[in-house]
């Protein structure tokens, strides 16, 4: 397994190319491959939340980011997506290293998974936000 912290796994409102934030990865961050990680991905309303799971059959779908300037663009990022000490607590999301499958292997990327409840929410059984939303 390839380890960095150089790579940001995004599988939600950051794949919709008119979102600010997804427009400041394009610009500052390059394309790196396609990608999977066990779990579910749950619809909140607005976007998505997805949850981390290895005995989980089920996957979720997106895109790994390069960062070219890690800790600024975590820095930008963990704003929108709730994260960070100066947050509400509990945050909304946590950002976590996990293991994401590519075709050609697995690598380590930073990831914002959902840090809340997800009862009632409903589930998106093809884990592919993108496709969910017709984005």
């Amino acid at each position: 397994m390839k380890e960095t912290g150089n790579y940001l796994f995004v599988y939600g409102t950051l794949l919709d190319e008119s979102n600010e934030f997804a427009i400041y990865l394009k610009e500052n961050c390059s394309f790196y491959n396609k990608g999977r990680f066990q779990g579910k991905l749950y619809d909140l309303g607005e976007y998505p939340g997805a949850i981390a799971d290895r005995n989980n059959r089920c996957y979720v779908y997106g895109s790994i980011i390069e960062l070219k300037n890690t800790a600024e663009a975590l820095k930008y990022l963990d704003d929108y997506e709730g994260f960070g000490e100066e947050q509400e607590q509990p945050n909304l999301f946590i950002r976590t290293i996990i293991s994401v499958e590519t075709e050609s292997g697995k690598i380590d990327c930073w990831a914002y998974l959902y840090n809340l409840s997800v009862d009632g929410f409903e589930v998106i059984e093809s884990g592919d936000y993108t496709g969910y939303k017709n984005l």
